[in-house]
Parts: structure tokens; C-alpha cells; sequence
């Protein structure tokens, strides 16, 4: 991992050098939590994201669900959360970086023959805000290649910015590169695997914060999560929540009025 950040810093370090900062303004996604199961308000952010069709959650008002894993690196618990998705018939997106995909190649072939999406993440995540459209370009384009070579998913829609700084210079950008960016209405923190809380806990956060249309962000590299994603799953089904893939919201979206259905 410490590789993999250092890695990352020389490479975003010779981008701005090259290239100079995309934009100086910059957005770090958040939004307004609440504990009352309703979405939650995004303020200024809704404006940018409706602009260029970015999603956050599905505001259809239907209790769906929609898993999403943020994947670095691998910690050893991809597998059994894989496991789980399989026993209980959930569709997930996995949004991967270029060392993930070197490192768990396997991984992001089951990922895909079990029908999940793959989603970009970039290639060496950088902070998309200070580098330009050809570096973004080739971050992209790096990556869908890479999972191309070890998996049947020849190319990637969906993007999840890393560290979920964005700007209108980021998001029209990878509109242009065709991609559509996917943010979240739920998580919580997870990723920090030196101080993990509990399976217990990552059942409270989710069942605290849960909505209609949520879009879930999950860091695989989790032991909570991992630990916890069978019972979340079956609670939430008890609750009469439907577990759909990203690529049913979307192409649910662009479907004309009245065509849903048929």
C-alpha cells in the first residue's frame, strides 16, 4: 500500500509539473446525513451533478438499493464478499485502480463473470481537480484497458472520482470521455483497516442512514464489512428494499417517458 501511495504521489506530482492545475476551485463530495431514512440534501452539489447527469442516489422514490465498493488494494476479503453477493443474488459495482487490477486480476475476473460492474477509478488516483483533460484521458483509458486484459468487460461507463473531488472542469470533461460520474447518498467510515469497530457497527451505520434509492459506498478492504454483509442484506430485504445493478438506474434514466416496462 505504501508503494501504491508513493506511486501515486510521483505520478500526480509530474502531472501538475507538466501540465498545471485543471481548475484552482475544487468540491469535496459530502451531503447532509440524517437518521430519518429520507435522501439526503447535497445543497449547492445538486446543481453541478443534474448539469452533467452525475448520479448520487436514485430519487425515483422505489426502495432500491445500490451496492458500490471502492477497491485500492486488496486486503484479503474481496472473495467473501463476493461469496455473499452470490448466495444472496445482490449485483454490485466494484470501482477499481490500476493496482488493484495488477494485483488481483482473478478478483476482477470473478467480479465480472458473476455479473458486477466494473467501474473506473482511475489508474493511479490522482486528484482529478489539478491535472488536465489528456491526463485524465489517459487515467481513464489506462484502466479500462488493464480489466479489458483480464476480464470480458471490454469498456467502462461508470466513474467514481478519486477521493471524490470533483469540479465542472472534472465532471464535463469525462462527460466528453464518456463517462457518467457516480457519487453516494450512504457510508461511513470504513476504510481505515487499523481501526475497524465491529461487524455490529457497520450493520448501525447503514441501518441508521438507509433510504429509498440509496447509493452505497463500501470499502472492500473492510473486516466489518465483510463480516456484516450477509445480515445487512437480508435485513434490508426484510424491509422490503430491491437490490438493483447501477446499469438499471441508468438506463432506466434514459429510457423516454413510457417506455419503462414494455
Amino acid at each position: 500500500m505504501r508503494k501504491f501511495m508513493a506511486a501515486s504521489i510521483i505520478f500526480l506530482t509530474l502531472f501538475v509539473c507538466l501540465s498545471g492545475p485543471a481548475n484552482t476551485s475544487a468540491f469535496g463530495w459530502g451531503y447532509k446525513k440524517n437518521t430519518e431514512h429520507q435522501i439526503p440534501d447535497i445543497g449547492k452539489y445538486k446543481e453541478i451533478l443534474d448539469k452533467y447527469g452525475a448520479y448520487y442516489v436514485d430519487d425515483s422514490g422505489e426502495k432500491n438499493i445500490y451496492l458500490t465498493f471502492d477497491n485500492g488494494y486488496e486486503q484479503g476479503y474481496t472473495a467473501e464478499i463476493l461469496d455473499v453477493l452470490k448466495k444472496e443474488s445482490v449485483p454490485a459495482a466494484f470501482f477499481v485502480t490500476g493496482h488493484y487490477v495488477e494485483s488481483a486480476p482473478e478478483l476482477i475476473k470473478r467480479m465480472v463473470d458473476e455479473g458486477h460492474i466494473i467501474g473506473n477509478h482511475s489508474y493511479h488516483h490522482p486528484d482529478f481537480t489539478v491535472i488536465n483533460k489528456d491526463a485524465i484521458k489517459k487515467e481513464l483509458e489506462t484502466l479500462e484497458e488493464a480489466v479489458a486484459e483480464v476480464s470480458d468487460q471490454k469498456d467502462i461507463k461508470l466513474l467514481r472520482p478519486p477521493r471524490g473531488v470533483f469540479n465542472d472542469n472534472t465532471l464535463k470533461w469525462t462527460n466528453e470521455l464518456g463517462l457518467i460520474h457516480v457519487f453516494w447518498s450512504l457510508a461511513f467510515q470504513d476504510w481505515n483497516v487499523s481501526e475497524q469497530k465491529g461487524p455490529q457497527y457497520a450493520i448501525d451505520q447503514i441501518m441508521a442512514q438507509v433510504h429509498p434509492g440509496a447509493i452505497v459506498l463500501l470499502h472492500a478492504v473492510s473486516s466489518d464489512n465483510a463480516e456484516a454483509l450477509e445480515q445487512i442484506i437480508q435485513e434490508l430485504k426484510k424491509q422490503g428494499y430491491t437490490f438493483k445493478s447501477l446499469d438499471d438506474l441508468i438506463i432506466k434514466d434514459l429510457l423516454p417517458d413510457g417506455l419503462i416496462g414494455l
